[in-house]
């Protein structure tokens, strides 16, 4: 099992990046030799850029909750770089697109998706708890969602100062210190 960083961490970014998601859908699964080569495809192109960082791939995490429609969030450095290496036909996703449009096209078998989010520096708020090194955090910077950055509000840049609220009880909505919890 992966180490847990057992406080409250964000990410840190220098700059704009990009947040690409991709994925597939099998529409209709006994055409195996339809789907298969694009679901093959991704794991070959992730591991060409993940040999190559000047490429601008940042981190990724693979999503397969739903077998017949899995799914990638990537984090790059710019839109340049993600577009350079989706042209490039030096690339391994180059000739997997030419392959797609050759072999399924828009006949139906089997559907591939992809949204492009190009995010302004400081326009980003994530946190994760009792987690390991997860998403944004992990493609880049971790460091504690402390002081101004321990609420979302804070780590947007909209209040200074922001506070967690506190219930009515007077217990703060943000996670103890992990040395404040027994057992």
């Amino acid at each position: 099992m992966a180490k847990l960083n057992r406080q409250r961490v964000t990410a840190e970014v220098d700059g704009e990046f990009v947040v690409f998601m991709i994925g597939m859908r099998v529409n209709r699964p006994w055409k195996v030799h339809r789907w298969l080569p694009v679901f093959m495809a991704m794991p070959k192109m992730l591991k060409e850029l993940s040999k190559h960082p000047e490429m601008g791939l940042l981190g990724y995490r693979q999503h397969l909750a739903n077998p017949l429609s899995p799914m990638v969030v990537q984090y790059w450095r710019s839109f340049e770089h993600l577009e350079r290496f989706s042209r490039s036909k030096d690339s391994t996703h180059f000739p997997a697109w030419v392959s797609f449009n050759k072999r399924v096209g828009s006949n139906g078998d089997v559907g591939i998706w992809h949204e492009t989010y190009r995010v302004a520096a400081g326009q980003f708020e994530c946190v994760y708890n009792n987690m390991p090194d997860y998403g944004l955090a992990k493609a880049t910077k971790i460091v504690p969602a402390a002081g101004r950055k321990a609420t979302a509000a804070g780590r947007l840049g909209y209040r200074e100062g922001d506070v967690a609220p506190v219930d009515e009880s007077g217990v703060v909505a943000e996670a103890l210190p992990a040395e404040a919890h027994s057992g």
